[in-house]
């Protein structure tokens, strides 16, 4: 039987953003608001995390582990949703020095919903992938015998959730826009998009990195890559959690334009990543770009 808090949630609301400088260019703006998708579990998160967690429950897993630095909405959803499930769960967090400093506000709602905070060098952390770095780590942190989510809830079964994403919004858009950290998000939605439709990932890490990992996800997924994503590299204004003063001025506008709550670490880059590249005319006049609003504030 399904959990009553796993139970699949209507489509979530598929709304149109009039804005004056996507329509200066013959481009129509939709918003997917995925935010709306869970009342606790917002986005992609829900979208990901939800096969994992049905998969916990159904091999009889009575705690999750998973890991992420000091902001990982990750950590929060995975926190929320073990609270929800009344499961365990233990956070290996990147940053040993972390540990004698008070909570961060994000942090701190992770424990305050239960979840037992592990924090490892950093060196640790980025050995993670690696079978015998990764038993010792779960070995420190007391949850060798947990269901292991990884680092931003990114594997196969995550990416079948996500493409369920993907088959809500066929039909709708031309270009189906998504901020990526893992990319396990656009692996999946991809794959469930239409075949004349096309995927575009705005990382919010600098680095480059994230092409191979989102083939190994298909691959691991589905059989093979899919070919009708790209990524627009250069919007990661700084790095990961990075909000300088002109991307915050452009979430407030954008917020009293649309009376739309934005998210800053993912969402408003990949809303000025396409508002610039709008600009810039690299959408042909006549499509339609459909953004993804993966989480709110």
């Amino acid at each position: 039987m399904t959990h009553p808090e796993l139970r699949p949630r209507p489509p979530s609301p598929l709304v149109e953003a009039a804005d004056e400088r996507f329509a200066a260019q013959g481009v129509r703006l939709l918003l997917k608001r995925d935010d709306l998708v869970h009342p606790q579990l917002p986005g992609n998160k829900w979208r990901k995390l939800a096969p994992n967690l049905r998969a916990a429950l159904e091999a009889g897993h009575d705690r999750l582990v998973t890991f992420g630095g000091a902001y990982s909405n990750h950590l929060r959803a995975t926190a929320a949703a073990g609270r929800l499930l009344g499961l365990e769960t233990v956070g290996v967090v990147r940053g040993d020095e972390l540990a004698d400093r008070p909570l961060n506000d994000s942090l701190a709602r992770c424990a305050a919903d239960g979840m037992r905070l592990h924090f490892v060098t950093r060196s640790e952390y980025r050995r993670k992938a690696e079978p015998e770095s990764l038993s010792r780590l779960l070995t420190a942190a007391g949850a060798q015998d947990a269901y292991l989510v990884p680092e931003g809830g990114s594997n196969p079964l995550a990416l079948t959730g996500c493409a369920e994403l993907g088959r809500e919004l066929r039909d709708a858009g031309d270009v189906v826009a998504v901020a990526c950290g893992t990319g396990g998000t656009l692996a999946g939605l991809a794959a469930g998009l239409g075949p004349d439709q096309r995927a575009l990932g705005v990382p919010v890490l600098a680095g480059g990195f994230l092409g191979p990992e989102i083939r190994s996800l298909q691959t691991a997924a589905f059989g093979a890559p899919t070919p009708n994503w790209t990524l627009a590299e250069g919007h990661d204004h700084g790095g990961y959690a990075r909000v300088p003063p002109s991307l915050e001025a452009f979430a407030k506008d954008f917020e009293s334009r649309h009376g739309l709550p934005v998210e800053r670490v993912y969402v408003a880059k990949l809303l000025r990543a396409l508002t610039t590249l709008t600009e810039a005319g690299a959408f042909e006049r006549g499509t339609t770009v459909t953004a993804v609003v993966t989480g709110r504030p």
